[in-house]
């Protein structure tokens, strides 16, 4: 019944409304208002479409398990853990002010641009606790030319020429570990074991000039000189600043010094004399503070650093090389300076190449026997530079490996020096 009265109501109204009023134009205010309501609905779904996206994402990752991955610092403040995962800034539910980021920028740098970042500043992140072994191994090869004698009439030498060689290969292998608390300090500890061969050869093998002789000394696997150390990280990375992380290492005496040891001339060649034993470290305590700087352009990485070596004066039973004298006195190595700097960039997700110059060079190293005065030893002081060619593998999200060719530039520095190390981050 009510129903009926309204219907009737509504057909009187329109009988006596005027036609124009019936069939007005619409109302442009209207339109607008309906244009922009289907604006809000196709943001509404683009937005409900995101969500479900990023829904989808997190899904994947709760029932993926959880396992350690070796990931590079928080790159910059903005970037703050949260639930596990690495937030960027301006995402939902942080206070940037850039909210419509794609997804993209949540996820995680590349693994090689991680563990280049690890290699190029000796800092790791994503971890407590990293384990590395690595072999090492130095080739040398020089040669001296030896003259005893006078020149007569500017143009003839008179006496001996002889032709001196030495090769040496050596073999490291390294046990490092470190340990990461807070994100700003690290602590490790590094103990080498040395194998060492050196062959010398010398003219004037019995008597005669052009007849050359050689021996060979070995030295069987050996602790070296073990050195710790502790880093802090004291500047973060910005879009106008690197990362800065301090060193300090300490290197105790703890492999076998090359003071005392007698040289033994050969029977056959009064010109060769060589070592009864070869030393497996310098014998004296050692701190380097040092500093490094690592700036992430992805997918590259530039990084250089600075350290200075100061050597502690010791003294020793023994400081001559002489059979049947024993001399004790005090040695003051030289110091050194240590400058190094490079360029490292990701090749995929899984590789990475670096390439690097250093360079150390020390002043001259002094001796005082007992009772007697400082003396500095003859070509103690050296410049030692090498070219770096490296690259870094991820094997797994826990182990990398890190091949690098070091090429000798200078005379004191070897002729070449190849290493493999093996970093697992727990």
């Amino acid at each position: 019944m009510h129903r009926s009265l309204t219907f009737r109501a509504i057909v009187c109204l329109s009988s006596l409304a005027p036609a124009p009023l019936l069939y007005a134009a619409p109302d442009p205010q209207v339109e607008l208002l309906k244009q922009e309501l289907m604006e809000l609905k196709q943001r509404y779904e683009a937005q409900q479409n995101a969500l479900m996206v990023l829904e989808q994402r997190v899904r994947q990752v709760e029932e993926t398990p959880a396992t350690p991955v070796p990931k590079r610092l928080t790159k910059s403040p903005a970037e703050t853990p949260k639930g596990g995962q690495t937030v960027a800034a301006g995402a939902p539910g942080t206070t940037g002010s850039s909210y419509g980021q794609s997804l993209k920028d949540d996820s995680e740098p590349a693994q090689s641009v991680s563990n280049l970042y690890d290699e190029a500043s000796g800092f790791f992140g994503g971890g407590k606790f990293s384990l590395e072994t690595g072999v090492t191994y130095t080739h040398y090869d020089t040669r001296a030319l030896t003259l005893n004698g006078f020149l007569a009439l500017d143009s003839i030498f008179l006496g001996n020429i002889n032709i001196d060689r030495i090769k040496a290969d050596n073999w490291t292998l390294d046990l490092t570990a470190r340990y990461n608390t807070g994100q700003r300090w690290q602590f490790d500890i590094n103990v080498p074991v040395v194998y060492r061969e050196s062959t010398y050869s010398s003219g004037g093998a019995g008597g005669a000039g052009p007849v050359t002789s050689d021996a060979t000394v070995t030295r069987d696997p050996t602790i070296g000189d073990v050195n710790f150390g502790v880093a802090y990280k004291f500047l973060d990375e910005s879009a106008n600043l690197p990362d800065a992380v301090v060193t300090l290492r300490v290197k105790a005496p703890t492999g076998k010094d090359p003071y005392g040891i007698k040289l033994v001339q050969e029977p056959n060649n009064d010109n060769l004399a060589i070592p009864e034993d070869l030393p497996t470290g310098n014998g004296v305590w050692s701190i380097t503070p040092g500093i490094s700087l690592v700036k992430t352009y992805d997918p590259a990485v530039l990084f250089g650093s600075l350290a200075y070596t100061y050597n502690l004066e010791d003294s020793f039973s023994d400081i001559s090389p002489q059979v049947n004298s024993k001399v004790p006195g005090d040695v003051k190595l030289g110091n050194s300076w240590q400058v190094g700097a490079g360029i490292a960039f990701a090749l995929n997700e899984k590789m990475s190449m670096s390439f690097s110059f250093t360079d150390q060079f020390a002043r001259k190293s002094k001796i005082k026997p007992d009772g007697g005065d400082w003396q500095s030893i003859t070509n103690s002081d050296y410049n030692s530079a090498n070219f770096n060619i490296g690259m870094t593998l991820a094997a797994t999200n826990n182990l990398t490996i890190v091949p690098n060719l070091a090429i000798g530039l200078t005379d004191d520095s070897p002729d070449f020096s190849f290493s493999l190390k093996f970093p697992y981050y727990f």
